[in-house]
């Protein structure tokens, strides 16, 4: 099988808040990592501290890693666990060989800091404890510096129904909305009950199912297509992509698990049936993030709405 995500190693970045919901999306980071050349990034994003209390933390941070600090910040805790959860898995061991760095900041005494692990066949797992003005916009600073393939953070509470303000958008439909790679936002993993995957006739929603269901299949996880006619007119179409779809996967010896065509609107369509699976996958609209923020598309609609887990592949 051509598998265009051996060509590079992979790289995922996790975003850490101490919730449940952020160790489960390192333990399906984990399982996607291990069946493809990942490295797999543990991110915990700060505010910046001014009139933080150092007694001496200036010259100690230059000097040590941020696990020898003795401090009790959230931030190393949270990542801290991460870690020891990666042991738990057997996704990383003692014998890995071990880097710190620290970056100043200006107007905060920490800055930013990380522990790199590197084992002995290159795969990398990176602690970092990173300082910004808003946590959305430390996580895509990170994006910046690491070029990553997949974010993966879960859900604001204010995606669950209760109302948002407009100007103190969610953290994740921040980063959804502008990260330029693939952003997974996560409500309530299991990573059980598979990947349903939504084509539209587009050659981006075509693209958008070989890369997943690459993914999917590294991790074990089945594969299912959906698409969605307006109306009874277009439902001979909608039928066309997924079998379009699955013919693709196939010759890729991917098993589609199910193919799926339903008739209505494609929102409530996708939502309703992704309740039923791990995860709603759909392609982005192309378009930057300025306009992404104001025209909006179906998949942002059912990224908001859904109860689930929803992955936007770009």
């Amino acid at each position: 099988m051509d598998d265009p995500l051996k060509k590079k190693r992979f790289r995922i970045l996790v975003c850490l808040d101490g919730s449940d919901e952020s160790y489960q999306c390192l333990r399906y980071a984990a399982k996607l990592g291990r069946g493809i050349d990942a490295d797999i990034v543990l991110v915990y994003v700060r505010a910046a501290d001014k009139g933080m209390s150092t007694g001496g933390l200036e010259l100690r941070v230059a000097r040590q890693n941020m696990m020898e600090w003795g401090l009790e910040l959230p931030g190393i805790n949270f990542l801290q666990k991460g870690r020891d959860l990666l042991m738990e898995l057997g996704d990383m061991a003692d014998d890995w060989e071990e880097k710190s760095t620290h970056t100043d900041v200006k107007g905060d005494p920490m800055g930013d800091n990380k522990i790199e692990y590197t084992n002995k066949d290159g795969k990398k797992i990176v602690l970092k404890l990173k300082v910004s003005s808003d946590i959305a916009s430390g996580i895509l600073e990170q994006w910046e510096l690491g070029q990553y393939d997949l974010i993966i953070l879960g859900a604001m509470a204010r995606w669950r129904g209760v109302v948002k303000s407009f100007w103190d958008p969610a953290v994740a439909e921040k980063v959804a909305v502008h990260a330029p790679c693939s952003v997974l936002v996560a409500r309530e993993l299991d990573i059980g009950h598979g990947h349903l995957v939504c084509v539209d006739g587009s050659e981006r929603s075509f693209k958008m199912a070989r890369w997943d269901a690459i993914l999917a299949s590294r991790c074990e996880c089945p594969v299912s297509l959906l698409s969605v006619a307006l109306d009874a007119e277009g439902e001979a179409d909608a039928l066309e992509y997924v079998e379009h779809a699955k013919v693709a996967l196939e010759s890729m010896g991917i098993t589609v698990e199910e193919s799926m065509v339903k008739v209505g609107d494609p929102i409530k369509e996708i939502v309703e049936v992704g309740a039923n699976y791990s995860l709603i996958v759909l392609s982005d609209t192309g378009k930057t993030g300025l306009k992404r923020f104001f025209m909006g598309s179906v998949a942002f609609k059912v990224m908001e709405e859904a109860f689930n887990s929803v992955m936007i592949v770009r």
